[in-house]
């Protein structure tokens, strides 16, 4: 059974819908990449799939055990986020409070995998370093391994190289395929259809008409015309 199944959804809040006939779904290891204009919907789809949206209509399926708290997520930041005043070991361990219940205090396995997802990432060294002081590569890598906490098996990831440069955007990549490849479902919103076509195994392009489909499908569909990296460019 597939991990997250999307049936035909209608997102929106505030009583108003911003997307209609969204389905698609995702299986154990995939890599999605959610593309499209901005007001598309995307953003609203990763909320909605968080809990944080209720759908308007269309049915949000969870399988094969998968639960809404067992998803990592990894937000737009903010420049209120990129001042926050703690260390980069506090803001890792602020990934497991999903795990804690009741609990007022983190367990020493909770510690552990903190760490263990500092390491990952690269940035065990930098546990102490006020997060703040960080680059922006930096932060996004420590939010990474925040997500990590949370996440048993998927991870959704909100822009994530948005600001950074070319060589910090593809180091970012990089590391977010090797998590591919080590087992954990990606999802990633995106306006860099040349980095969907790259790294995605399926594309989820959200404009007037929604598609679905492979990679390859993707390519051979046209949907990315007129997108950076679409056809004309990178596909």
């Amino acid at each position: 059974m597939a991990l997250i199944t999307c049936d035909n959804l209608s997102l929106g809040y505030d009583g108003e819908t911003v997307a209609s006939g969204v389905s698609f779904r995702v299986e154990d290891g995939d890599y999605l990449c959610i593309v499209g204009e901005n007001g598309s919907g995307k953003t609203t789809l990763m909320k909605t799939l968080l809990g944080l949206l209720t759908p308007v209509s269309g049915q949000l399926i969870f399988g094969d055990g998968l639960r809404q708290n067992e998803i990592g997520y990894l937000p737009q930041q903010t420049v209120v986020q990129r001042d926050f005043p703690a260390s980069v070991g506090e803001v890792v361990l602020s990934g497991c409070q999903g795990r804690c219940g009741l609990r007022p205090f983190y367990n020493r396995a909770e510690k552990r995998l903190a760490a263990e997802s500092m390491e990952r990432m690269g940035i065990a060294g930098l546990s102490e370093r006020c997060y703040r002081e960080l680059s922006g590569g930096q932060q996004q890598r420590v939010l990474l391994a925040r997500a990590l906490c949370a996440a048993r098996r998927v991870l959704l990831l909100d822009e994530p190289v948005t600001g950074l440069d070319p060589k910090v955007t593809a180091e970012l990549y990089a590391i977010i395929s090797k998590l591919n490849r080590d087992g954990i479902t990606i999802l990633m919103i995106s306006h860099d259809v040349e980095a969907a076509v790259r790294y995605a195994s399926h594309v989820l392009h959200m404009d007037k008409t929604v598609f679905f489909g492979t990679r390859a499908e993707y390519v051979k569909s046209g949907a990315g015309f007129g997108y950076p990296g679409g056809e004309g460019g990178a596909l």
